[in-house]
């Protein structure tokens, strides 16, 4: 079943059973009010007529003067009015009704003549109408001498609560009714949105992420809609990331081993005498061997920090001595470029728990980073210094810069903000992973056409 014949259904059971029940109570309360309208207008109307006789006839016959009575009660009452001797015999009757009639099957009566007030509804015996009757005792010198019984009909008021019940079903069908139509205009507009949401999902698992939901309200399901549309743009990103990593990967690795291949047939084919010739190839082979080496170990980085299996093994670093042979370690690649590579370090840096191998990779990327995007003639620098807690590691340099809308996905994997640089695209990535797992932050900051500084800090335990 659907969510729209379950929302539907749903209302439509709770607003039924809502109006059955105000139904019944509002019918139960009419039908009440009416008929404990009339019981009380009655039992006013005798009460008042007992006490009318017990102060003007208390000490004169009850038979002798019940046509006076009977004519005295009747005048101020549109019911039927009937005076009872104690043993339950009819005395009069304002519509005629002959005397020496016995009474006492009638509850109301037989409770008058005990000397308590009765009251009873049903059929009259003689016309089959529903009536409804009071009975009230007479007293004379505190002896109950007979009951003065008051009765009205009941169909004006049956007919009046039947009218009054139609009415309050009839207003139950159309409140039903316009419910259920609120209840389908409503459930429709939610699964409309959620309908869109299905065709979306459906065509993102064939994957078709150009796909857009349109986002119809501005409620839960707008925001499903935003996030949807939002993780859509990411996957399709993250795929273009994706094919761009393996064209670059595939030209990377193509090239090294287009110039081993090269020189290795070049090498097969010299005389071995050409001494410098041979040398040359050979270095040419060891360099492109140590290139290819460095991006496959990239890889298997990634795959490791992707999957949550690189570990680090801290041990004593000390963090002067790493620098400085980082930075010997460069300073013959950074002169043939032409570029000036500086190492200030504060004195007395402390020795810091870290691993010192990751510590090392990831100074060797920032430098890698900026040694490709500096030019001839720029500087590079390398400072180290001490705040409260940590020590902070700046790698900075006068190159090309970084453009303000390529700062914020420079960290991403796979991602180049020059698709002409060499590389995988791994690098910053790999290494802010690394001093995470340090419990450092790495932090970026760019100027375009004026240089690139970044930052990370290791914590001082």
């Amino acid at each position: 079943m659907g969510i729209q014949k379950r929302l539907v259904g749903s209302y439509f059971v709770v607003i039924c059973l809502t109006v059955l029940i105000l139904e019944i109570i509002l019918n139960v309360s009419v039908r009440y009010y009416y008929f404990h309208n009339i019981e009380e207008t009655l039992m006013n109307q005798a009460e008042l007529s007992a006490s009318f006789f017990q102060q003007y006839f208390g000490d004169q016959d009850l038979e002798e003067q019940s046509d006076r009575l009977l004519k005295g009660f009747a005048s101020h009452s549109d019911a039927q009015v009937q005076i009872i001797n104690v043993e339950g015999r009819l005395l009069q009757d304002s519509n005629g009704l002959q005397g020496d009639l016995t009474m006492t099957e009638n509850i109301d009566v037989q409770a008058a003549i005990k000397g308590q007030p009765g009251s009873w509804k049903g059929a009259d015996p003689n016309t089959a109408e529903a009536i409804y009757a009071v009975s009230y005792p007479l007293q004379a010198n505190g002896n109950i001498v007979g009951g003065v019984r008051f009765i009205t009909s009941l169909t004006e008021t049956i007919h009046t609560v039947k009218q009054i019940a139609v009415l309050l079903i009839g207003v139950g069908i159309i409140v039903i009714g316009i419910v259920t139509l609120l209840g389908l205009l409503l459930s429709w507009t939610i699964t409309r949105s959620i309908k869109d949401l299905k065709q979306a999902a459906d065509q993102m698992t064939e994957g078709d992420f150009s796909i857009r939901v349109h986002k119809r309200y501005q409620d839960e399901l707008g925001s499903l809609a935003d996030t949807l549309n939002m993780m859509a743009c990411r996957i399709s990103k993250s795929e273009q990331l994706k094919n761009d990593f393996i064209a670059s990967v595939s030209h990377e690795l193509r090239t090294p081993l287009t110039s081993i291949k090269g020189w290795a047939i070049t090498l097969k084919a010299s005389e071995v005498s050409n001494q410098p010739l041979f040398y040359d190839g050979l270095d040419i082979i060891e360099s492109e061997s140590d290139r290819l080496t460095h991006m496959v170990d990239e890889l298997l980085d990634f795959s490791k920090l992707d999957n949550g299996r690189i570990a680090v093994h801290f041990t004593s670093v000390d963090l002067t001595e790493l620098l400085q042979h980082i930075g010997r370690q460069l300073t013959p690649r950074a002169t043939r470029q032409g570029i000036s590579l500086d190492v200030k370090i504060e004195e007395h840096l402390p020795v810091i728990q870290a691993d010192e191998n990751r510590v090392k990779q990831v100074m060797i990327n920032l430098i890698d980073n900026s040694l490709k995007f500096t030019g001839s003639s720029g500087r590079i620098f390398i400072t180290a210094h001490t705040v409260p807690g940590k020590v902070v590691i700046s790698v900075k340099d006068t190159g090309s810069g970084i453009a303000e809308t390529d700062l914020e996905n420079v960290r991403q994997k796979f991602y180049k903000g020059d698709q002409q640089a060499s590389g995988s695209g791994l690098g910053l990535s790999i290494s802010e992973q690394i001093i995470k797992l340090h419990h450092g932050e790495l932090r970026i900051s760019s100027t375009l056409g004026k240089g690139t500084i970044v930052q990370f800090d290791l914590p001082i335990e």
